[in-house]
C-alpha cells in the first residue's frame, strides 16, 4: 500500500488508539491521559497539513475495498474533504486543550476523554468518506459517540437532553439509511466526484431523484439544526462547554452541512440540482432557518442557549450559500463552514471562563465581567461582532461573498435576509456586549475562582485568545494562498469548471 493510501487511514487511526488507550487509563492517570490526548492531536493535525499541501499540489490520497458485492468503503482526501478536516484537527487540538482544563476536577475523565477521541475519529471519516455508504458509517458513529459527551454530568436534566438528542439524530440517520439504499438501487454505488453524476435532468429517474433528494436532506438536516429539525440543539446546551464547542463547531452541526455539500456538489451536481428545481426550496428553507434562529436568540436568557439558537441561524449561511446558481456565492457558503467554526468555538469557549471562573450562566449575571476577566471579554466581543459581520472579520467576509454571489446570481432577495440577519445578531450580541464592558457589576460573583496573575487557568485562558486572533486574521489575510476563501475557492473553481 502507497504512502498516499496510508495518510488517510492513519489520520483516522490517530483518534481511534488514543480511544482506545484512554479508555483504559484509571481516572489517577491524569498525566498519561493529557499525552495521549495531546500527542494524538498533533499527529493528525501533522498528517492533515501533509495532505493539505498535497492535494493543493494535486497529489490524490485515498483507498477503497469492497465491504459487500456493489457496495466500496472509500476513504478520499479531495479539496472539500480537507478544508473540514484541516477545521477539525485545528480545533480538535485546541478544544483537547480546553477540555483538559475544564475537567480537571470532573469525575469520569477516561471516559469523557475516550468517547470525545471517537467523535473526533468520527467526524475526520465524515471528512475523508469517499461515497455515501462510508459517510454513512461514520455519521452514526458520530451520534454514537457524542450522546455520552451529552449526558456526562449524569444529571436528570443532561440525561433528558440525551433522550431528545438520541431521538432526533438516530431518526434522522434512518431517512438517511433509507435515502442511501434507493439511491443505491437507482443508480448504484456513487463515488463522491466534482460535478456530480446526474447532469442530465431530464433522467427517466427523474422523480425518483427528487423524492431522494429531500429525504437525504432531511436526514442531514438534523444535525444541520435546518428548521424545524433543530430542537435537539438547544438542548444539548447542558453539556459540558468543550462539548457544546465540539457539537456547534467542529463535529454534529457541520457533518450535516457538509453532507449536504457533499449530496448538492458531488452526488447530484450543482446544475442538475438546479435543473431538478431542488435549490431554490432549499434556499428558502435555509433563509427561514437564518431569520427563525436569530429570532429566537433575542429571547434567550441562558448564554450558552442564545449561542445554541446562533448556530441554528449561522449554519444555514453554509446551505444558502451553495443553492445561489454560481461560483461566488458557493465560495461563501464554502467559506463560512470554517469561519463559523472559529467563531463559534471563541464564543463558547468564553461562555465555559465565565462558568468556570465566575459561576456565571445567564446573561442577566455578566454585568462588569469585562473589567474581572478582560482577555476572555475581549475574545468574546471579536467573536460576537464577527459574527454580527464587523469588518474585517471573518463574518464579514461570509456575508459580503454571499451577498455580491446573491447579485451575481440575479437573487436579489437573498441580500435582504443577510441585512436581516446581521441586525438580529447585532440586537442579540450587542446587548451581552454592553453588560461585559460597560455595566457595574452588582455584587459578588455566583461562584468565583481564582488562578494567581491569570484571569482563568492556563489551559482556559489561552484557546479563545488563539481562536480570537485566527477570526481576525482569516479577516484581514483572505485574499492570501491558503486563507480559508482560497480554499473555498479552489473548491469551487473545480465545481463549476466545465
Amino acid at each position: 500500500m502507497t504512502l498516499s493510501a496510508w495518510l488517510p487511514i492513519l489520520a483516522l487511526m490517530t483518534s481511534l488508539l488514543a480511544a482506545v488507550v484512554i479508555f483504559a487509563l484509571p481516572e489517577t492517570g491524569y498525566r498519561l491521559r493529557t499525552t495521549v490526548n495531546l500527542g494524538a492531536a498533533l499527529i493528525k493535525l501533522t498528517l492533515v497539513v501533509v495532505m493539505i499541501w498535497g492535494v493543493s499540489r494535486g497529489v490524490e490520497y485515498g483507498v477503497s475495498f469492497t465491504m459487500v458485492p456493489g457496495v466500496e468503503f472509500i476513504l478520499k482526501a479531495d479539496a472539500l474533504a480537507m478544508m473540514f478536516a484541516g477545521l477539525s484537527a485545528v480545533l480538535w487540538f485546541l478544544t483537547t486543550i480546553y477540555a483538559v482544563g475544564y475537567l480537571e476536577d470532573s469525575p469520569n475523565r477516561s471516559r469523557f476523554f475516550g468517547f470525545f477521541s471517537l467523535c473526533v475519529a468520527s467526524t475526520m471519516g465524515i471528512a475523508l468518506a469517499g461515497n455515501l455508504f462510508t459517510f454513512f458509517l461514520f455519521y452514526e458513529m458520530l451520534t454514537l459517540s457524542t450522546y455520552p459527551l451529552v449526558v456526562h454530568r449524569g444529571t436528570g436534566q443532561a440525561l433528558k437532553a440525551g433522550r431528545t438528542y438520541l431521538m432526533y439524530t438516530l431518526t434522522g440517520g434512518a431517512v438517511l439509511l433509507l435515502a442511501i439504499a434507493w439511491l443505491q438501487g437507482v443508480a448504484g454505488d456513487l463515488p463522491f466526484r466534482d460535478g456530480g453524476h446526474f447532469l442530465d435532468a431530464d433522467d427517466a429517474n427523474q422523480a425518483a431523484l427528487v423524492m431522494i433528494f429531500v429525504l437525504l436532506i432531511a436526514g442531514l438536516g438534523v444535525k444541520a439544526a435546518l428548521f424545524p429539525l433543530h430542537g435537539w440543539l438547544p438542548q444539548a446546551m447542558v453539556a459540558p462547554a468543550p462539548v457544546s464547542a465540539l457539537l456547534h463547531a467542529v463535529a454534529v452541526v457541520k457533518a450535516g452541512a457538509f453532507g449536504i455539500v457533499r449530496v448538492v456538489y458531488n452526488i447530484y451536481g450543482v446544475g442538475a440540482s438546479a435543473a431538478l428545481g431542488l435549490l431554490t426550496p432549499l434556499a428558502w428553507l435555509a433563509a427561514f432557518t437564518m431569520i427563525y434562529g436569530s429570532i429566537r436568540a433575542l429571547s434567550q436568557t441562558d448564554l450558552k442557549r442564545l449561542l445554541a439558537f446562533s448556530t441554528v441561524s449561522q449554519v444555514s449561511y453554509i446551505i444558502l450559500g451553495i443553492c445561489l446558481f454560481g461560483p461566488v456565492g458557493a465560495t461563501g457558503g464554502l467559506v463560512h463552514l470554517l469561519h463559523q467554526g472559529i467563531m463559534k468555538i471563541t464564543l463558547f469557549f468564553c461562555a465555559g471562563n465565565y462558568a468556570e471562573t465566575l459561576g456565571i450562566h445567564r446573561i442577566d449575571e455578566m454585568d462588569g465581567a469585562g473589567r474581572r476577566m478582560p482577555a476572555t471579554s475581549l475574545a468574546f466581543t471579536i467573536g460576537a461582532f464577527g459574527m454580527i459581520g464587523v469588518p474585517p472579520l471573518a463574518g464579514f467576509i461570509t456575508k459580503w461573498t454571499l451577498g455580491t454571489g446573491a447579485l451575481a446570481a440575479n437573487m436579489d432577495w437573498v441580500i435582504a435576509v443577510l441585512v436581516m440577519s446581521s441586525l438580529l445578531n447585532a440586537a442579540y450580541f450587542l446587548p451581552v456586549i454592553h453588560r461585559l464592558w460597560f455595566r457595574e457589576a452588582s455584587g459578588e460573583w455566583p461562584h468565583e475562582r481564582h488562578w494567581g496573575r491569570l484571569e482563568t487557568s492556563p489551559w482556559l485562558f489561552w484557546p479563545p485568545l488563539f481562536t480570537a486572533v485566527m477570526t481576525v486574521l482569516v479577516g484581514v489575510l483572505a485574499s492570501l494562498p491558503f486563507s480559508p476563501l482560497s480554499w473555498a475557492e479552489l473548491i469551487v473553481l473545480r465545481e463549476y469548471s466545465p
